[in-house]
């Protein structure tokens, strides 16, 4: 194999890992939309149902502490971890202990919704986005 040849070969192998990491930046953008579509057909259809609010609070990244946020809407997840506002953005609603979120509350940004929750994680702990929110709907005020 002679120079060129191997630049021709390192070119094709850089073209072709560009190319895979389009298509995957493609996938998970054509996902998202699809899981924030969902997201806000569940707090339309929520808020059409009369389901009731509440104040969301956030669990420190510790475990040890749960703060405030500015946020309403309905938890999704029982460990009350994630959830949809009333204007239809998901949230994971974990953030960093400190003293200025016990004061002041902490401010979790929204959060770009998964198709499946705990996907990778282990075994039988994942589940589709469009379930779990069909699941949450279904159990109405009664869920907790």
């Amino acid at each position: 194999m002679d120079a060129d040849d191997g630049r021709d070969w390192r070119e094709q192998q850089r073209h072709a890992v560009r190319a895979h990491a389009e298509a995957d930046a493609r996938a998970r953008a054509a996902e998202q939309a699809t899981a924030a579509e969902l997201v806000a057909g569940f707090a339309a259809e929520a808020t059409r149902r009369g389901l009731r609010t509440t104040r969301l609070t956030a669990v420190s990244y510790d475990g040890r502490g749960r703060y405030r946020t500015g946020l309403t809407g309905w938890y999704v997840d029982r460990a009350r971890t994630r959830a949809v506002d009333t204007r239809g953005r998901f949230y994971l609603l974990s953030v960093p202990p400190g003293v200025r979120s016990r004061l002041f509350g902490a401010t979790p940004p929204p959060s770009p919704p998964p198709l499946v929750i705990g996907r990778g994680g282990r075994d039988g702990e994942s589940m589709p986005l469009a379930a779990l929110l069909s699941q949450r709907l279904a159990a109405g005020d009664d869920w907790s």
